[in-house]
């Protein structure tokens, strides 16, 4: 049976290139984000629902979920969040074990999780490890501002609405500290993680 890990990091941790790193090690990669897309894209699984929640505003021109409108409503309004993850969580948990039971070979099984923490989910219960990839708050921001061109006043919002780097190393089995190293040191950290979890037999946690 695989190992399965829960990866978890920050906006702007650099927990994506970390995820790309453990699918080079041989890791299936369950993205819930990728499977969150899914359900709300043109004709997505979601949509039903989310019109009758909040409305055919909240559909673009395109059948897909306006996103941008939709974080604008979530961001100011609790309840419009809940919900929301109250359509798409269960949706979402449905679409990671139908990826797990078709990954159960791989070595490594690996949830790709940026709410982790956040999402009360029952993560800790499901999987084995959780894998958190963390940074300082300025280098978040730096990089989300470089990569979206988002202003840093809105990157802060985001980082403010989600957990505390406190609260997601307080989480974790495993720590990366992404900052202040190259990619190439980046790739060899995962590797030796992996290396530990493939040899979990002869080694402590």
């Amino acid at each position: 049976m695989a190992l399965s890990i829960g990866l978890t990091g920050g906006i702007g941790s650099g927990k994506s290139v970390v995820a790309r790193f453990l699918a080079e090690c041989g890791a299936a990669i369950v993205d819930t984000d990728a499977i969150a897309h899914s359900l709300t894209a043109p004709h997505g699984a979601a949509l039903p629902a989310i019109e009758a929640a909040f409305g055919a505003a909240l559909i673009g021109p395109d059948g897909a979920l306006d996103r941008a409108r939709m974080r604008a409503l979530v961001f100011g309004d609790a309840a419009a969040k809940q919900r929301l993850e109250a359509i798409l969580h269960p949706m979402i948990r449905a679409a990671c074990e139908h990826e797990a039971v078709l990954n159960a070979a791989a070595p490594l099984l690996v949830f790709d999780v940026p709410l982790l923490v956040e999402s009360g989910g029952g993560w800790r219960e499901r999987v084995d490890r959780i894998l958190v990839v963390d940074c300082s708050e300025a280098i978040q921001v730096e990089r989300v501002m470089q990569r979206s061109g988002w202003s840093r006043e809105m990157v802060e919002a985001v980082i403010a609405r989600q957990a505390s780097r406190e609260a997601r190393r307080a989480a974790a089995d495993h720590v990366i500290l992404n900052e202040g190293i190259s990619l190439e040191k980046l790739r060899e950290e995962v590797r030796s993680l992996v290396t530990l979890w493939n040899n979990r037999d002869s080694h402590a946690n």
